[in-house]
């Protein structure tokens, strides 16, 4: 099966595709992704690190040889990425809040919403992230619908991200 053919059917296939983040109705990056499965609702990609050097956030850094294993939804305001270093070892799991995906023409197209939502391999750590970009963005104003889904969503990651079983229960 082609990956077109799973875009229009919601089959699990595998195939390339690009993954396209856009900010603010901008794009923001757009990088190469192997798609791993779609069963019509959620859609996993994997991919390498993605921009030049070193990104150090304070509680995790990413970087050259990450890789990312991104699960993405039609029906939920979210993404949940997997992050793993070089090696294999799990750094932990960085979470975007965003419009549900849309997958078409090789393109996996998600827009984000500023909120983010770290939580360390060892579960111990969770941080709600840019919840002033958020603020800044004019979102409450400009679309209050989106913005209440996009709180919720937040919410809903965190209270995953805390509970027994974590951010994989999701993922299973």
């Amino acid at each position: 099966m082609s990956a077109k053919s799973a875009e229009t059917t919601g089959g699990s296939t595998a195939g390339e595709l690009d993954v396209v983040l856009l900010k603010a109705g901008r794009l923001k990056i757009r990088y190469p992704a192997r798609l791993l499965s779609d069963d019509g609702t959620r859609i996993a990609v994997r991919a390498s690190w993605a921009s030049p050097g070193v990104r150090d956030f304070g509680f995790v850094r990413f970087g050259p040889g990450d890789v990312f294993t991104e699960y993405y939804w039609r029906d939920r305001w979210y993404a949940v990425k997997e992050v793993r270093d070089a090696r294999g070892g799990l750094k932990g799991w960085y979470c975007d809040v965003t419009r549900p995906a849309a997958l078409c023409r090789g393109e996996l197209v998600v827009e984000d919403l500023d909120l983010d939502l770290w939580r360390s391999a060892d579960g111990t750590t969770v941080l709600r992230l840019d919840e002033d970009e958020f603020e800044e963005s004019g979102l409450r104003t400009t679309d209050p619908e989106a913005a209440a889904a996009a709180v919720a969503a937040l919410d809903e990651l965190e209270a995953f991200a805390t509970a027994e079983g974590g951010l994989e229960s999701l993922l299973t």
